[in-house]
């Protein structure tokens, strides 16, 4: 069975760096294979993880349209497995990771089918995985249009700030109000020295979500970025790295005795 892992938030609370040291907590514990999928249109969760840029799946999606729109499609094939076909094709192979990147459309006019058959395309790609992250953009644009996977745990990133908590307060009724399928969602505050303000507190204990945990700030991740070095080689002593590793395994109930040397999945659930 899949489980899919999404994040979501502002932009610039550290959506990418939960994504990428999820990924590496998951590898490091042995639940692969993993699909990283990278649906933010700035596209650079490759960079977090180390891995090469292929074709987006917004470049996939253009494409069928055109083609469909001038009259050019093949006759004869069918367009959800064509489709289907061509985001596999954008998949970047890696080392028990695999990419996909989404990427945005930059042409007009509506994406109603094209919408439709890229979340066939991704539910029957994922399927083929122990875990799908997802790293959404800010706005949550796939998960509102509901083109990604049914979503079993939302991660909802904010930092100490009054607006970094106010776009998670919009993320959290705006999941309520589509209906979206989200199984379970919380809140994690990331870049935190110290204590949470007390009127900050106050808000996190007045949302209808559970704070699943606190990050705390870590200049090697500023370090690394500098460096132009992959996120995923952050130290596994980091306070950062160890606080999102005790929030994933409370969340999925992954055990202790679970070998960060690649365990058995055979104690997961």
């Amino acid at each position: 069975m899949t489980d899919t892992l999404a994040v979501v938030g502002k932009g610039g609370t550290g959506k990418t760096t939960f994504a990428a040291l999820t990924i590496k907590f998951l590898r490091q514990t042995g639940l692969t294979p993993i699909l990283a999928i990278d649906a933010d249109p700035s596209a650079n969760l490759n960079l977090a993880l180390g891995m090469e840029l292929g074709h987006t799946v917004g470049q996939i999606r253009e494409d069928t349209r055109d083609r469909v729109s001038g009259g050019t499609f093949e006759p004869g094939v069918s367009k959800p497995d064509w489709f289907a076909y061509q985001v596999e094709r954008c998949v970047v192979e890696g080392d028990e990771v695999d990419l996909l990147a989404m990427g945005r459309p930059e042409g007009p006019g509506c994406y109603c089918a094209a919408n439709h058959m890229l979340r066939s395309a991704i539910d029957r790609l994922g399927n083929s995985y122990r875990y799908v992250v997802i790293d959404n953009e800010a706005g949550m644009e796939h998960i509102s249009r509901q083109t990604t996977r049914d979503v079993d745990w939302l991660f909802i990133i904010s930092d100490p700030s009054q607006r970094g908590l106010a776009a998670a307060e919009q993320i959290v009724a705006l999941v309520g109000a589509l209906g979206t399928r989200v199984r379970r969602m919380g809140l994690v505050v990331n870049r935190v020295a110290g204590e949470l303000p007390p009127d900050f507190a106050r808000r996190v204990e007045a949302l209808s979500v559970p704070l699943l945990g606190i990050l705390p700030q870590d200049p090697e991740i500023a370090r690394l970025d500098a460096e132009g070095r992959p996120l995923v080689e952050l130290s596994e002593d980091s306070g950062l790295y160890l606080a999102i590793a005790a929030i994933l395994r409370e969340c999925l109930s992954i055990p202790e005795r679970v070998s960060s040397q690649g365990g058995s999945n055979a104690d997961h659930r």
